[in-house]
Formats: C-alpha cells, structure tokens, sequence
C-alpha cells in the first residue's frame, strides 16, 4: 500500500523546474505543484478525477529513451530515461520526461503511466482525424462561460487530440465575428499550443512551424 501511494504521488507531484529536478529526486519525491490552470482543476485532475485515457493510447506501449511523449496536463515532452529509484523505501522503476519549454521534469512510475494518461504520439491517421475536426461547425453550448471554460480545459487536460482539435474548432474566430474576450483567447491559444506541440513532434519541426501550418489550414476552411 506504501509503495503504491508513494508511485501515485510521484504521478502527481513530481514536476520541478530544472535544474533542480534531479537534485531533488535523489533525496525525496517533489511535492512543488505546477500551477493549475486558471479555470481548471488541480494539478494532473479534471473536475476532481483522474485524468481520461486518451483515444489516442495504446495499452500495449512501451516507452523508450529518446521518445516523444504526451502527458495530459504538461503536453509533449521527451523521455530522458527511465530507470530504478527508491522512494520512501520502495523501489520503483520510473520513465524521466523532460519539457524543455517549460523547463520541468516529471517523473512517473512505469506501473502508472497508462492510468496517469501518458502517451507516444498519435499516430498520423489519429492526427488528420484531429484536423478533420477543424473542419466542423463550432458547437458552443449556451450555458455560462465559466462552465464551458471548465470543460474546455477538461479536453486540454485530457491530452486527447481530438477533444483538443475540438476546443480549437468551437474558440476560433473567423473575420466578421465578435472579438474573444481575454479568457477565452487564453483557453483557445492553449489548445492551439497542445495541438502544435504534438504536430511539430509528428512532423520534425518547431512548434511555431506548426502553429502557422494549423493557422493557414484553418484558413482555407472559412
């Protein structure tokens, strides 16, 4: 039970800026928190709940040194690599992701990874179904922003490409449509962030690449 609720922590914690992160991690597991998003849950939470499995999963992947991986809250980061460490007394193999953007590492048990929601990237065929969903009719519900916020950074936080291409579909504004307000140019640019991130890892490029390669696709749709 020990070992167990030490690994789940480590899921949810562990996420230090570097340098310091492998300093840390060789005394004791983090328990410095990123910050939530604005509207969002806690930290690796969606409404209080684990985080959903993406259809973009397999449960059958296997990580490896040098891969390019989702996690659902932090997005696209790069396996360092994944070795044996011992947290409170338990030895525990754990996969090292490093995000070089926002300068963190996280650290999470082999044993939890497919329950945490990481992932390899989605396939090509997954991806051109995501920007498939760019193609539909914007569904906005007529409830208040503040709940439709949440469950926009819900399908953020879910790291589901499609629900992700989803939030990107319903926030964007054609020409002649009225202005966002601030809250949801925030929500929309961190959907277009996560969807690019991805895309630029699918394709080898950098993410502005990708964000001007999902901008003008964008384009030819209005």
């Amino acid at each position: 039970m020990v070992a167990e609720s030490q690994a789940e922590a480590v899921v949810e914690t562990e996420s230090v800026a570097a340098p310091q992160a492998e300093r840390v991690a060789e005394s004791a597991p983090v328990t410095q928190h990123a910050p939530p998003m604005r509207h969002g849950g806690s930290h690796g939470m969606m409404n209080g709940r684990p985080p959903q499995i993406s259809r973009a999963s397999n449960k059958d992947e296997t990580f490896a040194e040098g891969d390019h991986v989702v996690y659902p809250t932090h997005g696209v980061g790069r396996v360092e690599k994944i070795a044996t460490e011992e947290i409170a007394g338990h030895k525990l193999e754990l996969i090292h992701i490093t995000f070089e953007e926002n300068r963190m590492t996280l650290r999470v048990p082999v044993a939890k990874a497919r329950s945490a929601g990481l992932r390899k990237l989605a396939t090509r065929k997954l991806f051109d179904e995501a920007l498939a969903v760019l193609k539909g009719k914007a569904r906005v519900k007529r409830t208040m922003w503040s709940r439709r916020a949440q469950e926009y950074e819900a399908k953020i936080n879910s790291g589901d490409p499609l629900a992700i291409a989803e939030v990107v579909r319903d926030l964007h504004r054609n020409s002649g449509q009225p202005d966002q307000s601030f809250s949801e140019r925030q929500i929309y640019e961190a959907a277009m962030d996560r969807l690019a991130a991805e895309l630029a890892a699918l394709d080898q490029t950098d993410k502005l690449t990708a964000i001007v390669k999902l901008t003008n696709y964008i384009k030819t749709l209005t």
